[in-house]
């Protein structure tokens, strides 16, 4: 036989685009059209429908950039129909693809929302067009309202573009309707289409000498030739019938079994704002429960309760309509956090709380306690995930996000993952690498081939629907998997729940499947711990007064200063912190309304809870003259318990200061004329800790153009090119105070540093206050400390304690971490001695060692101070900024955890009469506190959060200022684990490696 695929292939695509796709619709009659155009932001559906419509027609121009326009349609739907399947058809003038386009919402006349509309959604069933959203039927006059939303195409494929899509872009409409009717759906056409797509697709990734193959292009033939191109309506059936034999042989035994869950991965911010992602939250579900009216069997995982109590908040007719699906089992609640966070950036008690507040919203609004972590497009996932995930009461892992590791293929699909302290948690990671599937052949062989477990297991995950920007599944894609349900070379496909997936593949795999420990490092977007300094400092800064306002909010009412705790105001704030950690916002990759309106939240977030502060503060002091000293951080400093306040006593010997040299008694720090530190003497350990030859707080600036994805990605290459910044405007040395400072100002390009170093009484670290003002393009300005320490791992805080990275490149594993995120402080260290940098908002590092010709070694820290990518905010950063950090000599892990808590915890001074004895007092400072609070069910109970920081067995105990009746130990959501015993009010504790305990005191 002559081999004439090409011939059949290229016969399918013109038919399929000529004849087939345009013959879905058949006889059509125009609908009446009316408009009315928003002036500003979205109104609500009472408000638009009440304004005064315009006439208007197909072609009609609408829509400046974010804009909206209400669209009336109306029309008599023929009946002469009758019998027939009968569809309005809308095209707003769509353009790109799902959720990077103009979108729309049918409502009904009364203002009920019905359906979302997008490029591959263009359509409203008349089953939900008449009054109310009920059945219309042939002979109906019907009348609905469309809002359009103008959101400006995005060229995903162009992303140096320096348009800023992140403001508003003019007056001028940058869309045209396109089309408004009432058509006849051809049903069988439109199964036809289906037919050959799947089968087209599925011969594609077969071997030409496979049998299968050369049968399916015939029978694809065959049915071309069935088909009448002058009635394609009306020989639709008989072109199928060519295809019913390979369309129905089964699958073979062996092939891998798919779990298809419908999805929608809707960013709760990205290239849009938050106002629109509300409404795209909104079209979704609508969507999906259109879609299950017609396809029972559909099940739709919807992840991040914050988009949930968006339906709550704001759509009352499509929560009742969430509602029902839910307990219907058609929407299923997953994830069990409030967004889908970053896991990299957000704080220890930030990321416990995304599950606390996440948990709870499903169970208290469906009773579902779910099980499974739903995280498919974070930039990384820290190893405190486990033991998170198992304490918040869930026991699955889900991400798809490693797959677009550069450098390494991650060995695994389906594993056992162990964070820094032994938790394990059941991972799965779906081999079709996309959380945006459409079922296609391609990427169904793909996740089959790509299988990491074949052979040892036989079943993956597969997410499938438009995504990112929202819209979920089409009836395209529940119909292709009817298809390929039970179909010969193909997987077999199920539609079926998160949970029923990963309770089989549990069962089939978890006593043989691997085991990752550690980190799960995302080997690209690692710009993301720099990009949008403001956003990340806000994030910072929200997380530390929250747990300020939380600590001493509960000991003034504990003491009985404070008549009410502020339980609503508190749980109001913590979601708009945790909102804002979605791995769109915090990372910086969002557009610049996102970031500007980020900014202005954060301030009044700020401004809110020092209010908070400042009243239960002033409550514990009392009225009189005294210097009160409130200290939040878990270590005493001054004199000042940790968690109580005090007068402080003296700090150490003054400093004195003379030809550059500052000295304390502890540490002396010789500064040049350029403002660089040349010599840091640590007095105590008789040694010199700058490396021969080099200079500290050395600022140096990269050329940063990375190949993809602009505020996203840093690559390795970025290092080839460098600037030392070491020209200076002016240097000051000044005493104020009894603390030696200099002043360091520096010029470059368009942009200028203020630095102003100090060095305290006592204190064995300098303090380094860096003030940006910031006008660069495609730049990276990081700050250097190489330190002459011999260190071949690095210590980087993470949440609930650290992790240890390699300094080296032994390894492409090793080589792809030439970026890094910590919290508060990364350290380096020897046998005997180390060196911590500590920060109060940056999270990028690198970290990196050179053997000098003496022999020995220099162990370079680089702070990443602030970048300037293109896209998607062409303004990137660009600004003033001002940042803290500290070089921190002679320091072991327990000290850079001191001194990382202690700069981004300030004292607070407040005039009164009263000290304050800690709430809680531990007896090791291995432990540490990381929450005081009320316990959220308002019982006035005292919740603690507690864990091991050091990476050892610790041994404490912990005894409350309060007479405890009680003391349990309890979940992250605050429920019974275990009862501790009390002895003396104090309770004995012993803990692993970085465990974490919540204990619960209930007060007598």
């Amino acid at each position: 036989m002559h081999d004439d695929r090409q011939l059949i292939e290229e016969r399918l695509r013109r038919a399929l685009r000529e004849r087939l796709r345009p013959a879905i619709y058949g006889a059509a009659v125009p609908l009446d059209i009316e408009v009315w155009h928003a002036p500003g932001e979205p109104v609500s559906p009472a408000e638009a429908l009440a304004q005064t419509y315009e006439k208007a027609e197909i072609g009609q121009p609408w829509g400046p950039a974010w804009g909206t326009a209400w669209f009336k349609f109306s029309g008599q739907v023929p009946s002469e129909w009758a019998g027939s399947e009968i569809e309005a058809v809308i095209d707003l003038g769509f353009s790109g693809g799902p959720g990077f386009s103009a979108e729309g919402l049918v409502h009904t006349t009364s203002g009920k929302p019905l359906k979302g509309l997008h490029p591959r959604q263009t359509y409203a069933p008349l089953s939900i067009l008449g009054p109310d959203g009920t059945a219309a039927a042939p002979g109906d006059r019907i009348e609905f309202y469309v809002e359009g939303a103008a959101n400006p195409e995005i060229p995903l494929d162009n992303a140096y573009a320096k348009v800023d899509i992140g403001a508003k872009l003019g007056d001028h409409p940058i869309y045209q309707l396109a089309r408004a009717d009432l058509a006849v759906f051809n049903a069988e056409v439109w199964d036809l289409i289906l037919d050959l797509e799947a089968l087209d697709s599925l011969q594609k990734e077969l071997s030409a000498q496979e049998p299968r193959r050369r049968e399916i292009l015939r029978a694809i033939s065959r049915s071309l030739d069935a088909l009448d191109y002058e009635n394609v309506a009306g020989t639709a059936a008989d072109a199928r019938a060519q295809l019913t034999d390979v369309l129905s042989r089964p699958a073979h035994a062996s092939a891998h079994q798919l779990s298809a869950v419908g999805h929608a991965h809707i960013d709760s911010a990205w290239l849009w704002p938050l106002r629109e992602t509300r409404r795209k939250v909104a079209r979704t579900v609508s969507n999906v429960a259109t879609l299950a009216e017609e396809y029972p069997e559909l099940v739709f995982a919807f992840s991040q309760a914050q988009q949930h109590a968006w339906v709550k908040d704001n759509y009352p007719e499509v929560w009742e309509r969430l509602k029902k699906a839910v307990a219907e089992g058609t929407i299923v609640p997953v994830g069990g956090m409030w967004v889908e966070s970053d896991t990299n950036l957000p704080g220890s008690e930030a990321l416990a709380r995304q599950f606390v507040h996440g948990k709870r919203f499903f169970l208290d609004e469906y009773g579902i306690d779910t099980q499974e972590v739903w995280l498919p497009d974070s930039f990384g996932y820290t190893a405190a995930l486990p033991q998170l995930v198992k304490l918040s009461g869930s026991k699955w892992f889900l991400t798809q996000k490693i797959s677009w590791n550069k450098e390494n293929k991650f060995p695994h699909h389906t594993f056992w993952w162990e964070g820094l302290d032994g938790t394990r948690v059941f991972t799965h990671f779906p081999p079709i690498d996309t959380y945006n599937s459409d079922l296609s052949g391609r990427e169904l062989a793909h996740a089959q081939r790509n299988f990491q477990e074949n052979g040892a297991a036989t079943r993956s995950l597969v997410p499938f629907g438009y995504g990112d920007g929202g819209g979920g599944p089409t009836r395209e894609f529940v119909a292709t998997a009817r298809r390929v349900k039970d179909l010969e070379s193909s997987p077999k496909v199920t539609i079926e729940s998160p949970t029923e997936f990963f309770t089989a593949a549990e069962d089939e795999y978890r006593e043989n499947a691997p085991v990752w420990s550690g980190e799960l490092y995302l080997e690209i977007h690692r710009a993301t711990y720099t990009s949008q300094a403001k956003t990340k400092q806000g994030n910072r800064r929200t997380e530390h007064l929250l747990r300020e306002a939380e600590l001493w909010t509960t000991a003034a009412v504990v003491a009985g200063k404070l008549d009410t705790y502020p339980y609503e105001d508190l749980d109001r704030l913590w979601k708009v912190a945790l909102l804002h950690q979605f791995h769109d916002i915090l990372p910086g990759s969002s557009i610049s309304w996102v970031h500007r309106e980020a900014e202005a939240t954060y301030a009044k977030v700020a401004e809110e809870l020092n209010a908070i502060i400042a009243k239960a503060q002033q409550a514990l002091a009392g009225s009189g003259d005294a210097q009160i000293v409130f200290n939040a951080a878990p270590h005493s400093r001054n004199g000042v318990a940790g968690l109580g306040a005090g007068i402080t006593t003296g700090a150490g010997q003054a400093v004195t200061m003379e030809d550059g040299v500052l000295d304390n008694g502890r540490i002396r720090v010789t500064i040049d004329e350029r403002g660089l530190i040349t010599s840091l003497y640590d007095v105590e350990a008789d040694r010199e800790v700058i490396a021969p030859g080099a200079v500290g707080n050395l600022l140096q600036l990269h050329v940063d153009t990375p190949n993809h994805w602009d505020a996203w990605d840093v690559d390795s290459f970025y290092k080839n090119n460098v600037r030392d910044v070491t020209e200076v405007d002016s240097v000051d040395f000044s005493t104020v105070e009894g603390v030696a400072t200099v002043v360091v100002k520096r010029s470059f390009g368009r942009s200028t540093v203020t630095q102003t170093l100090r060095v305290q009484p006592g204190a064995k670290r300098v303090d380094i206050e860096t003030e940006m003002d910031w006008h660069e393009t495609e730049k990276f300005l990081k700050a250097a400390y190489p330190v002459d320490v011999h260190a071949d791992r690095s210590a980087s805080e993470t949440q609930f304690g650290h992790i240890f990275r390699p300094t080296h490149q032994n390894t492409s594993w090793d080589a792809a971490k030439f970026e890094i995120a910590a919290h508060r402080w990364v350290h380096v260290g020897e046998p005997g001695y180390g060196v911590a940098v500590v920060n109060d908002s940056t999270y990028g590092h690198d970290i990196n060692r050179t053997a000098r010709e003496d022999g020995g070694t220099t162990t370079t820290i680089r702070t990443s101070l602030i970048r300037a990518p293109r896209f998607p905010d062409p303004k990137t950063d660009q600004g003033v900024h001002t940042v803290n950090h500290a070089l921190v000599v002679g320091a072991g892990i327990p000290e850079a955890i001191e001194e990382g808590y202690a700069i981004n915890l300030p004292e607070r001074v407040v005039t009164g009469t009263d000290g304050v004895e800690p709430i809680v007092a531990l007896d090791n400072d291995n432990v540490i506190v990381e929450a005081v609070k009320l316990a959220d069910d308002k019982s006035g109970d005292v919740v603690v959060r507690l864990y091991e920081s050091t990476g050892g067995r610790s041994r404490a105990t912990i005894t409350p200022s309060f007479q405890a009746a009680s003391a349990t130990e309890v979940d992250l959501l605050e429920r019974h684990l275990a009862d501790r015993e009390l002895t003396d009010n104090g309770v004995a504790l012993d803990l692993r490696p970085f465990q974490i305990l919540t204990l619960r005191f209930k007060r007598s």
